[in-house]
């Protein structure tokens, strides 16, 4: 029993140098460990390598932009509105007698001028007419001379004398009439133009009255808009008007040729006929025109690109370039809260907010904010000047 229990604290023993052994070892592992940590650190590329030192940010990349200056001009305000152009003449051409239509001379689509014939009506019964009014006449003429020659010789009396002349007057109109009768079987254009359109064939007969052509006269052209009547005061005769073709883009050149002396009560509206001397080939009564009206024009003041104004948060805003915080020749994007007046197609009028000269972004603002640092890669100000 004995030999037992030395053999137990035996075991016992030799446990516990194995278990120092370990935990020498581990100990030994961990301070190499950390050791080479530490010298891993020392071999760095300096104090804070690897990350940004306290309290301050990574560099923000530049922004790339375009800009220009704020510059002195003029802009003016319109009124827009949509206007069908107008002959200025346009009329339905009638017979004048009766009869059947015997030839036609003209087409749609052909230019004629004044007097031209269009077409004609059988004649022959207004012939005979015509001349047989004008036997009437020649009989009753001389009747008349030989009445003129008795009467100074006395043979005959101033009652007889006055009845002939009576007599021949009425039968020297009624030649006139019957002359004129004829000349209106020939149908002849009453101003120059264009034919429109041809309501009549040959061989159809006609009464007076009825319409047989369509005449417009196209050169000018006329657009007529209604504006509303608060701009009368702004408006005068003459004034230039600019003028867009919905079916091809053409501008074109007009001006104000009547103003409507009252306004319409149903839409306070004032009526306003544009006179459009010159326009393309192809143009026609019926084409819808883009009418611009110049209503006020303002003279030296600050303009600025239209593209340059955005809207943020119901406020009109603009960046300016300003210097950067780190260097002076650093440019940085400053928002500049602005007031805008007139605008037009490419400008925009500048109230407040901005001062002449300054520069202001026009391509790349979008992706601004205040403070933005700023790549210029165009400036066109001595183009806009």
């Amino acid at each position: 029993m004995a030999w037992n229990r030395r053999a137990g604290r035996g075991r016992i023993s030799v446990l516990l140098m194995v278990l120092s052994l370990i935990i020498l070892v581990g100990s030994g592992g961990c301070g190499d460990s950390d050791g080479d940590k530490a010298a891993q650190g020392g071999q760095g590329k300096g104090p804070g390598a690897g990350t940004h030192a306290k309290g301050q940010r990574p560099a923000q990349p530049a922004i790339p932009v375009a800009v220009t200056r704020v510059v002195s001009g003029s802009i003016s305000s319109y009124y827009r509105a949509t206007a069908t152009l107008e002959a200025e003449k346009v009329a339905q051409i009638l017979a004048r007698v009766t009869g059947v239509v015997e030839e036609i001379l003209v087409e749609e689509g052909d230019d004629v001028a004044a007097g031209d014939p269009l077409l004609k009506v059988d004649n022959d019964e207004y012939r005979y007419r015509l001349e047989q009014a004008a036997s009437t006449t020649a009989n009753l003429r001389s009747r008349y001379e030989r009445m003129e020659k008795m009467m100074k010789e006395e043979l005959a009396t101033e009652e007889e004398f006055q009845s002939v002349r009576s007599e021949l007057a009425s039968a020297e109109a009624n030649e006139g009439l019957a002359r004129l009768a004829l000349s209106h079987t020939t149908v002849t254009a009453p101003f120059s133009g264009r034919v429109t359109g041809r309501l009549v064939d040959v061989g159809q007969n006609l009464t007076m009255g009825d319409a047989v052509m369509i005449m417009a006269d196209f050169n000018p052209l006329l657009a007529r808009v209604h504006v509303p009547s608060r701009e009368f005061r702004k408006l005068q005769a003459d004034q230039p008007v600019n003028l867009v073709l919905d079916s091809t883009g053409t501008p074109l050149a007009g001006h104000i040729k009547l103003i409507s002396p009252v306004i319409d009560p149903t839409s306070g509206t004032i009526k306003l006929t544009i006179e459009v001397p010159e326009y393309p080939d192809g143009t026609r009564p019926g084409d819808f025109a883009q009418v611009q009206i110049v209503t006020e024009k303002r003279d030296q003041i600050l303009l600025v690109p239209r593209i340059a104004v955005l809207t943020d948060k119901g406020e009109s805003v603009v960046y300016t370039v300003v210097p950067g915080e780190e260097t002076e020749s650093e440019p940085a994007a400053e928002r500049r809260i602005v007031e805008v007046g007139f605008t037009d197609d490419d400008r925009a009028q500048i109230l407040s907010g901005l001062s002449l000269d300054e520069t202001v972004v026009v391509k790349g603002q979008r992706s601004l904010k205040n403070g933005s640092p700023l790549k210029i890669l165009e400036d066109d100000s001595e183009a806009g000047r």
